[in-house]
């Protein structure tokens, strides 16, 4: 780095970046200091850049990794970093870009060496990396006797929460969230939970404790706000005076924008834009829910997961409760908002089971939604694309489902819901369907997805205790959510039937050899249980709602068939009763109705006859 490097190439060969990782110890009163951190290099915020960098950067930091033990240079480079950032916010005030610049830049080396030195060494011996002083003369500084990575990481959340987000700190923001995100990683390379790590205590009770519910409302205002990656001239510019500073890391800019740049430089191609733009918002999503995720210590509770599950709305005016010290307030109406756009990360998606599971108040307020259209449409997406998602994101968006159908006012509302044209649902077109009709369709296809391809008991469990949690409040089911239903049965019962028949060849075939059988007993019981649950949603339906579903009476009458062979079966005679009651009598119906009748008739004699099935004949 250094402000004469235009590639990445040139960083192990930087005479600056050759004299901070060397053997002699530099002066914090060098102009040393001044020179190394003036340079144009950004912030990568893709995979790819990172990487280009970090790999120019390791054997620097391993150089370092020798020489700290004496010179000491490491220590002084963060103290260099926490000597600007004392100067952030009034520089932010002033529009004072010079200090803003030199703390991101010393922040970005910081970051990009720790990630090193924590990948070669324990969180001891990093912890020693901090405590070694310049070997002439030792500082004077403030900080010098004060636990230095301490100091770093209260410095880090202190600049998050306090420096406002503009054009000319969203580079310095971004890159104090990253270097958070790099301290806690440590237990990405240990099996055992980190509860006596140096970091862990330090984040978890050390001086950062007091700014809890600040960065987690922080963190979640950065999700929220979605801002943009600025173009880089808003991170510093020239001025008319401008100053020889200013003037040479401008002049070198243009080489260095062609390398990395904060996501709106024209170098980047389109592509390139829209597969990261809100690299702030991401980043701030990923430390809280890693913040969120930090096991609680022998003795006290995460207070980070303590904040996350007892905020509350803006608009609530009622006392907290005394046993929340770190709530706080933040406006419901925002987040719901960013939470319904950002559904296409998994980890937008986890925050939003986080929230939904752990937070009553975020949980009321979105069941009180009349809008969850905007919400649970791009859950379905998730699942309807299964093939492209990876699992984790396919059971969070099922969890959230399964959460939501707990309650029977959503169950309720999303049948008064109707949507037109769904683009992205390409087996039939559907011009007009409900929400709920469309969320049976999309768990459905999702387990038939499952029976053909993955074969996740827990995913048929999940899916079906979804439909089970709505059976109750189906109404004015769309025909083809109807079919799908009863296909779905057909499926199933095709697939009972063959693990049946294999069962017989098999045990034929083998009379009197010992070979072990395949375990066709466990397929049909796993099979028979799907049956059941399938047989439960249905009679569930038809007890609580038939005459608001005439389209699901008509699929059942046009494939009875189906039902026959399971009415003397033992583990289906009980459920089957109300199915046989309401086939019959709706058969009966129709045979007096006539022959031939059309669809509209059909559907005409099953209107008139759900209105006058007596309810008690079913069970």
């Amino acid at each position: 780095m250094g402000a004469n490097t235009s590639q990445v190439s040139d960083l192990s060969n930087n005479p600056n970046l050759k004299a901070l990782v060397g053997p002699e110890s530099i002066s914090e009163n060098d102009p040393f200091w001044n020179q190394l951190i003036s340079f144009t290099f950004i912030s990568p915020t893709s995979s790819g850049e990172s990487k280009l960098l970090e790999e120019a950067v390791i054997p620097l930091a391993k150089t370092l990794i020798e020489n700290n033990p004496r010179s000491g240079n490491f220590s002084a480079l963060v103290r260099i970093f926490l000597g600007r950032t004392k100067e952030l916010k009034i520089s932010t005030e002033c529009q004072d870009q010079l200090f803003i610049w030199q703390a991101h830049n010393a922040l970005l080396m910081i970051r990009c060496l720790l990630k090193v030195f924590i990948r070669e060494m324990s969180e001891e011996e990093l912890h020693q990396q901090f405590s070694y002083q310049e070997r002439a003369v030792v500082s004077c500084s403030e900080t010098s006797s004060e636990d230095l990575l301490e100091e770093l990481l209260s410095n880090l959340i202190h600049l998050i929460v306090e420096v406002p987000l503009l054009d000319i700190t969203y580079s310095i923001l971004f890159e104090a969230v990253t270097t958070l995100l790099v301290l806690l990683s440590y237990q990405l390379f240990h099996k055992d939970i980190l509860r006596d790590g140096i970091i862990f205590q330090h984040i978890m009770k050390g001086r950062c404790l007091c700014l809890t519910s600040r960065l987690v409302k922080t963190l979640l205002y950065n999700f929220i706000r979605q801002e943009k990656c600025p173009p880089p001239t808003h991170i510093f510019e020239p001025k008319a005076e401008g100053g020889l500073l200013y003037g040479l890391a401008f002049g070198v800019a243009s080489g260095l924008w062609s390398v990395f740049t904060l996501g709106g430089a024209g170098s980047k191609s389109e592509n390139d834009q829209e597969h990261n733009p809100l690299p702030l918002s991401n980043q701030s999503l990923l430390l809280l829910l890693v913040l969120a995720n930090l096991p609680d210590g022998p003795d006290w509770p995460n207070p980070y997961r303590q904040a996350i599950t007892c905020f509350r709305n803006t608009q609530d005016t009622s006392s907290p409760p005394a046993e929340h010290p770190h709530t706080f307030q933040i406006n419901f109406n925002s987040l719901y908002t960013a939470l319904c756009e950002q559904q296409r990360s998994d980890q937008a998606t986890l925050l939003l089971y986080t929230l939904l599971h752990q937070n009553a108040n975020v949980r009321t307020y979105i069941l009180s939604r009349t809008d969850m259209d905007n919400l649970v449409l791009p859950i379905l997406d998730i699942l309807y694309h299964v093939e492209e998602r990876n699992s984790h994101h396919v059971y969070m968006a099922l969890i959230i489902l399964l959460i939501l159908t707990e309650d029977d006012a959503f169950n309720r509302s999303i049948h008064e819901v109707v949507l037109k044209n769904i683009s992205w649902y390409t087996e039939r077109s559907l011009t007009e369907i409900s929400l709920g009709s469309l969320l049976i369709l999309v768990v459905i296809r999702t387990i038939q997805f499952n029976m053909t391809r993955t074969r996740d008991k827990y995913l048929h469990t999940n899916c079906l205790a979804a439909l089970a949690n709505m059976s109750a409040q189906f109404r004015c089911l769309h025909q083809y959510a109807a079919q799908r239903i009863i296909s779905l049965f057909a499926l199933l019962s095709k697939k009972h039937n063959k693990v049946l028949e294999q069962a017989t060849q098999s045990l034929r075939g083998r009379q009197g050899d010992s070979t072990a059988l395949p375990d066709y007993a466990q397929d049909l019981s796993v099979i028979e249980e799907v049956i059941r649950m399938m047989l439960e949603i249905i009679n569930s339906c038809l007890c609580n709602s038939l005459h608001h579903n005439p389209n699901l009476v008509y699929a059942l009458l046009y494939k009875r068939e189906l039902f026959e062979q399971f009415r003397m079966h033992p583990s289906f005679q009980d459920i089957m009763q109300n199915l046989d009651t309401v086939i019959g009598f709706f058969s009966q119906r129709l045979e007096q109705a006539g022959s031939d009748l059309s669809v509209e008739r059909v559907q005409e004699v099953i209107m008139k006859g759900a209105q006058a099935l007596p309810k008690d004949r079913l069970k």
